[in-house]
């Protein structure tokens, strides 16, 4: 009887050293996602461009008012609208959040490096000649900022960086500070993050905010987040693309009896018996509510929304989602604006 041998599992991202993730990351991205951009500079989120290519006649129902080119409607008697390329240079920047809420996961990712992931998708899909990516992250310890820059030694620098960013420690946790030393500073906030990328971000460009947007998340989902009004003026000039992170167990709660839930933001601690059917129906209407809170939230500011989970495949999720850009841009303006929820 021959003996069969099961082959060792394939590690997974989690599991794997630094620089052997940039490498499974960048064939990800290389492999299943290279394809997404048609043309040399076509961006994530597809748009008209800004540098003028002349003018065309006027297509009742397909064209936008606004875009008409009143010059050459007067000189020809015939209605036209002016025609725009691609942007030739690309600048992208990045708010990734690496705070301690970002420090969870019950998949094979945590949150954090679910948002590496991210970044590696959009580093190496906007890649090319000329065009640059900045990113501001928001660490436990700090801001980090990184210039907008073009190559590749760039790009994984900054992934390298998220990578070994230092983890959070929950108060409480640990030894305080020594006696006489001065209060420590809070980690940076979503909201501080956006105002010091609007005052960087001067070129039109792409925004990407990387982050799970629970920081400064009222209890009135009447009540906008702190972060809505900075990013809503970010999105009067550039295209702006909130990628949202979050974990199963944040939406649901499993029925595992007597837990300890520790908040990793304030270090507040408590006890929940989640074999209480209705807490955990409570649990998971309101988490429900909270994530509705920060679409709308999204919405509200014109950025677009992708979800991506940790549970489930992030590549495909951004697939479906520059498809779906795609179709919406290629509409008619006036079934575009009525297909919008």
């Amino acid at each position: 009887m021959r003996r069969v041998v099961a082959a060792p599992a394939d590690p997974g991202l989690a599991e794997l050293a630094p620089d052997q993730r940039l490498r499974r990351l960048e064939l990800t991205v290389t492999r299943r996602l290279n394809g997404l951009l048609h043309g040399q500079y076509r961006g994530l989120l597809p748009g008209p461009g800004s540098e003028p290519a002349g003018s065309r006649e006027y297509r009742p129902g397909e064209d936008e008012v606004r875009r008409m080119d009143w010059a050459v409607t007067a000189r020809t008697a015939v209605p036209h609208v002016r025609q725009v390329d691609a942007d030739r240079e690309l600048t992208t920047w990045l708010l990734v959040d690496a705070s301690a809420s970002m420090e969870f996961g019950t998949a094979e990712l945590d949150k954090r490096e679910l948002a590496v992931a991210a970044v590696a998708a959009i580093g190496f899909l906007t890649a090319g000649v000329g065009n640059r990516l900045g990113a501001q992250v928001l660490r436990a310890d700090g801001v980090r900022r990184f210039p907008a820059r073009s190559g590749r030694t760039h790009l994984l620098g900054l992934l390298r960086a998220l990578l070994a960013a230092p983890r959070g420690t929950a108060p409480g946790d640990g030894p305080g500070p020594p006696a006489g030393a001065s209060a420590p500073v809070g980690p940076p906030e979503l909201a501080d993050g956006l105002d010091a990328l609007h005052r960087v971000a001067n070129r039109r460009g792409l925004v990407v905010v990387v982050s799970d947007f629970l920081d400064g998340l009222p209890d009135d989902p009447g009540e906008p987040p702190p972060w809505e009004r900075t990013l809503r003026r970010l999105a009067v000039r550039h295209q702006v693309l909130g990628i949202e992170v979050t974990d199963p167990r944040e939406l649901e709660l499993p029925d595992v009896g007597l837990i300890t839930l520790v908040d990793p933001e304030t270090g507040r601690r408590r006890e929940v018996c989640t074999s209480d059917r209705r807490l955990r129906e409570r649990y998971a209407e309101a988490a429900a509510a909270q994530r509705d809170q920060v679409h709308q939230a999204l919405r509200r500011s014109g950025a677009t929304h992708l979800a991506l989970r940790t549970d489930r495949d992030w590549s495909a999720d951004i697939v479906r989602h520059v498809h779906a850009q795609r179709r919406l841009a290629a509409a008619p303006a006036g079934a575009a604006r009525g297909g919008v929820a």
